[in-house]
């Protein structure tokens, strides 16, 4: 039976992989449920023109796709790489049990992928982030959020 190692060392190789083809970014994940793969994704951001295609998040929509499901409740994602802000929070939005990675993000700043930068942002208060940043018709749009709690066949997540 294969164990965490192994998935891992998969992940890794598609990261190697997606270099040396020349697909993109050196960054590979796969998703496990009960010892078997059920989807893979490998960085594909310049190939898809698509800032939101990373590895992780790619395996997500994959791996929801094939199970026809938002949340993958019972999955673990082996990821090449530790994920940046996005990725890991797109892990926590799919409510995956669990995450383990190889290289860390350190060596992906060493490597040209230093993500820094989004993790001092995502701390600010949002009058001190860089990009310039409004709050307005707060009290319009929290009218969603209204309709929603009314709403009685919501599908939670």
């Amino acid at each position: 039976m294969k164990g965490h190692e192994d998935f891992l060392r998969q992940a890794i190789e598609l990261a190697t992989k997606n270099v040396t083809s020349g697909a993109g970014g050196p960054f590979g994940a796969v998703i496990v449920r009960d010892g078997e793969v059920i989807a893979t994704g490998a960085n594909c951001v310049t190939a898809q023109n698509d800032p939101t295609a990373h590895a992780e998040v790619t395996a997500i929509r994959n791996a929801c796709a094939k199970l026809g499901t938002f949340q993958l409740n019972g999955c673990t994602i082996y990821s090449s790489c530790e994920p940046c802000p996005m990725c890991l929070t797109a892990i926590l939005w799919a409510r995956l049990d669990g995450l383990i990675f190889g290289s860390t993000a350190a060596d992906a700043a060493a490597g040209g992928f230093d993500d820094s930068y989004f993790y001092e942002q995502v701390r600010l208060d949002i009058a001190d982030r860089a990009l310039p940043t409004e709050n307005l018709l707060r009290d319009e749009a929290r009218v969603s959020f209204d309709t929603w709690c009314r709403t009685q066949d919501k599908v939670k997540y």
